[in-house]
């Protein structure tokens, strides 16, 4: 019996060609699949040897700087400078910053919204201010740019509770509370009362928290020369250095605060932390690179 010659039709080339294309495919495919489980298992066994990989707990800042207020004689130069360069800081060392500079009413507690939504129970949270500050009914009120305040009723009714921003860290479970209050300045609002005190209250602090205030309970602090605050100048030399503890960050800052200014600007440090808190991501090689 004598068979003619194969002849296979232009469909046929074609589907054996699509077929042997998906073969080669999943064989490609499955070949990657092992790789990239031989380099999960080797991740996993490298982390069994070295202890578990450290995920670091979320870290949340908002940061105000107000220096244009109109009833001021003239703008306050060095609150917006503060503000920015501890912005740069605290987004270096992994914070989620959360920063307005010559905020309204409105923007400051639309800022405080979004701090807020973004604190969990395992969070550290920041707090920075400077501006103006006023003590009304033994609390500390921020003063958004856009206040009208001509008797002490205002103060309540147009500025920000330090203690209120506090206490809606804690209700979110923030882990840490933190906050920077630089306000203890000679402001234009407190002449108008017919009695007030000078300077802020003392800052009540919820537990696991640590403020840092500009100056003593009732002190009034004028502006220094510099692109700085004093306070802001002395923290920032602080925080640059590996490693650093938020307690002993403040400390440091209250004492170089005191020395620099002979004792007439005396920082407050106020603390019930239950553990140490980093404050900086910076490790001594950090440093060293840094340095050159």
């Amino acid at each position: 019996m004598k068979f003619g010659p194969l002849r296979l039709s232009s469909r046929s080339v074609t589907l054996a060609a699509v077929l042997v294309g998906m073969v080669s495919l999943a064989i490609g495919a499955h070949a990657a699949l092992n790789k990239r489980s031989l380099e999960v298992a080797k991740a996993l066994t490298v982390a069994d040897t070295t202890g578990s990989i450290a995920i670091k707990p979320p870290r949340v800042a908002l940061v105000i700087g107000n220096g244009h207020y109109p009833d001021a004689n003239e703008p306050l130069k060095q609150s917006i400078n503060d503000a920015r360069a501890l912005t740069t800081i605290l987004r270096r060392d992994g914070f989620d910053v959360i920063m307005v500079e010559d905020a309204n009413k409105d923007d400051m507690r639309s800022a405080v919204r979004r701090l807020e939504a973004k604190i969990g129970p395992d969070t550290t949270a920041l707090l920075f201010f400077s501006g103006f500050g006023i003590q009304s009914g033994r609390e500390s009120y921020m003063i958004p740019v856009d206040a009208r305040i001509w008797k002490e009723a205002d103060v309540r009714r147009d500025g920000l509770s330090v203690e209120a921003v506090l206490g809606g860290m804690k209700e979110r479970s923030a882990r840490v509370k933190l906050a920077v209050i630089d306000a203890s300045r000679r402001n234009p609002y407190e002449r108008r009362f017919r009695s007030y005190s000078h300077g802020l209250a003392p800052i009540n602090v919820p537990d696991n928290a640590l403020i840092l205030s500009s100056a003593t309970p009732g002190q009034v602090v004028d502006e220094s020369g510099g692109q700085y605050s004093l306070l802001m100048a002395e923290l920032l030399k602080s925080l640059d250095t590996p490693n650093p503890d938020a307690e002993a960050v403040f400390s440091k800052t209250r004492i170089a605060v005191s020395r620099a200014s002979d004792g007439t600007q005396v920082p407050t440090v106020s603390s019930s932390l239950a553990q140490d808190v980093p404050f900086g991501s910076r490790t001594t090689t950090d440093s060293r690179k840094a340095g050159g």
